[in-house]
Formats: C-alpha cells, sequence, structure tokens
C-alpha cells in the first residue's frame, strides 16, 4: 500500500468525502489542496445521466470560458495558400496544407486544436487514423471545420473548449488553473455545467448530473451538489 505523505494527508482533511459541497465552496476549496509545486489543471468530471451509445446522447460540444484554461492552446491549421496569413495573424501555430499533411504523416501530433477549411477536409481526412485516437480530428460539431479560420483560432486562443461524453457517460475537462481566483473558477464550472444542462437530450430519462466533481491535477477530489448548478 503506497504511503501516505504528511502533505497529501493535511490537504485530504481538508475534504469531507460523504459531503456535497456548493459550486463556490469547491472552487475555494480545490485550490487549497493543490500540493503540486506547478500550476496545477483545476478540472471537473461530470457523470451524465445518458447513454453514450446513443447517438442523440453522445454529448460534444464547446464552451467558451469566461476566463480561459490558463493554458495557451497550440494551434494548427489547414488552408488554402490565401488563408495561411489570416490564420497565423490570427494566433495559429502552424498554417498550410501538403507541408503540414505530412509533418503529421510523419508522426507530428504536438498540438491542442487543429482547425481545418472544408475544401481541405479530403485531404485532412486521410490522418484520420493519426488524428482521431488524440481527439484531433477536426469536427463541424465543434467549429473546427469552417471557412472562417481566422476566427476559429481567435475563438480557441481565447478559451474556447470542447468537450466529448466517454463510454462511461463521463465529461472531464479542465476549467483553469489552481492560480485562478476562486471567483473565475466558480465561472468557468457554471459555464461549462450551464452548457451541458442545455444539451440535455429529450431522450436522457431520470437524474442526468449523476455526479460532479473537481479536482486538482495532484490533490483529492471534491464532490459537488448539483443542486447549486445554475
Amino acid at each position: 500500500m503506497a504511503k501516505v505523505t504528511k502533505k497529501r494527508a493535511a490537504v485530504n482533511g481538508k475534504v469531507n468525502a460523504d459531503k456535497f459541497y456548493t459550486i463556490e465552496e469547491a472552487m475555494a476549496i480545490v485550490k487549497e489542496v493543490s500540493h503540486a509545486k506547478f500550476d496545477a489543471s483545476i478540472d471537473l468530471h461530470v457523470r451524465l445521466g445518458v447513454d453514450p451509445r446513443k447517438a442523440d446522447q453522445a454529448i460534444r460540444g464547446t464552451v467558451s470560458l469566461p476566463h480561459g484554461t490558463g493554458k495557451t492552446k497550440r494551434v494548427m491549421v489547414f488552408c488554402t495558400a490565401d488563408k495561411e496569413q489570416e490564420a497565423l495573424d490570427a494566433g495559429a501555430d502552424y498554417a498550410g496544407l501538403d507541408e503540414l499533411v505530412q509533418k503529421v504523416q510523419g508522426g507530428f501530433t504536438d498540438v491542442d486544436v487543429i482547425v481545418a477549411m472544408p475544401n481541405v477536409m479530403a485531404q485532412v481526412g486521410k490522418l484520420g487514423r493519426i488524428l482521431g485516437p488524440r481527439g484531433l480530428m477536426p469536427n463541424p460539431k465543434t467549429g473546427t471545420v469552417t471557412p472562417n479560420v481566422g476566427a476559429a483560432v481567435k475563438e480557441v486562443k481565447k478559451g474556447k473548449i470542447s468537450f466529448r461524453v466517454d463510454k462511461f457517460g463521463i465529461i472531464h475537462s479542465a476549467i483553469g488553473r489552481a492560480s485562478f481566483s476562486k471567483e473565475q473558477l466558480v465561472d468557468n464550472a457554471q459555464e461549462l455545467l450551464g452548457t451541458l444542462l442545455k444539451m440535455k437530450p429529450s431522450s436522457a430519462k431520470g437524474t442526468y448530473f449523476k455526479s460532479v466533481y473537481s479536482a486538482p491535477t495532484m490533490g483529492p477530489s471534491i464532490k459537488i451538489d448539483p443542486k447549486s448548478i445554475k
């Protein structure tokens, strides 16, 4: 059995595993219990009352967090030559087509988001086996397949994130960093949870928010009372 350090024992003692906390309480505590030596990510884990095997309940989408995630995302844009400068001016780290396709085929996937124009998806589609398993494949549902590449890049850089329910019906998403204020984390959490609430499928029966937890990269998880979700 792994030994619990004094530091970990101390932060664990700040969380009552049997208690439901409001979002405000949870965001204040999650900052305290993060014991990483770096600016840790603060995440939400939301178990939904959906069946991901059913197409209309396979929740996925995007949300623009009011305060971003605290992480500068690396963006690659597959586009025609006349759109390359627009993408780069908007903040894209890479923009182009043939050279980038070859780069990815060679194994390069060191980016967080990929945007593509609709008229180049035939070439990008050939990269599905590489990009798909990494969650990088552009998709119209997440706004990453669009002719307006400049606007798409700006949204990602400002804090637009994508989310997708996994096979267990759980959404995992970063909502900020330990250095964020409690108020910033609350705003971001409410924005994500509010978006998920609006996306509740009409075919989903019973309790929608089965469980909601917040946790830092290193530290205990905190159970959030679904009733505190606005």
